[in-house]
């Protein structure tokens, strides 16, 4: 699919525009071919066939590590991406991230992520007090591309979302997905939490339990 693209560089502009979610005003195409985000990001884009063809290929590699491996990889991209969104909210907003309003942070950082393609989300803080952080994921990028597979699929999200929820709280925080499209499942859904009560969720998803059940436990 060819993509029109207009070839220009980002200038200050980038930092009073908001709420991209038309690629040709997200994505600027660099003179030497470079592909970049309104915040200077580098970009690419995939079909679903590779999205597919790389799970497959790490899961014949390294077996059953393939979601240890992704959920890793999803974490240091978080830890990177959310050091890179502190000071880009201190430039856009003249305020910092820590004296932002926690929603108005969130999706701050989640739309770019949107716009390039992710899914769109929504999240439950109600049981923060107890420790406890849900995340909605709809149109999950790798589990729309895998499709219905009988398991969770999105680790790279997990570790994603363990990240930037760990970095705005300032604690180390872990995640797990306890609901999948991937299983047949209308959206994803996760689990952040500490690494205590992250492991107790990832023992009884193991042994069968349904998302709910696995809250209702928690």
């Amino acid at each position: 699919m060819a993509l029109d693209l207009p070839t220009a560089e980002i200038g200050t502009s980038a930092h009073v525009q908001h709420n991209h979610y038309e690629l040709s005003r997200f994505l600027l195409r660099e003179s030497n071919g470079r592909l970049l985000n309104r915040y200077k990001q580098r970009m690419m884009l995939v079909s679903e066939d590779f999205i597919v063809g790389y799970q497959l290929a790490l899961q014949e590699e390294v077996g059953d590590a393939a979601a240890e491996i992704m959920y890793r990889c999803g974490l240091e991209w978080g830890k990177a991406d959310m050091q890179g969104f502190e000071r880009r909210f201190q430039d856009e907003f003249g305020m910092r991230m820590a004296d932002g309003h926690s929603r108005m942070v969130l999706e701050s950082w989640w739309w770019p992520l949107q716009a390039a393609g992710w899914g769109s989300w929504t999240y439950d803080l109600s049981q923060l007090k107890e420790g406890l952080i849900f995340v909605d994921l709809y149109e999950s990028a790798i589990a729309k591309s895998v499709g219905n597979i009988g398991k969770v699929a999105c680790h790279y999200y997990a570790g994603l979302f363990a990240a930037a929820f760990g970095h705005i709280a300032r604690a180390e925080l872990s995640g797990l997905e306890i609901q999948c499209y991937s299983m047949g499942e209308e959206f994803c859904k996760f689990l952040i939490g500490s690494s205590k009560r992250i492991n107790a969720a990832q023992f009884w998803a193991r042994e069968g339990a349904t998302a709910q059940e696995i809250i209702s436990r928690l």
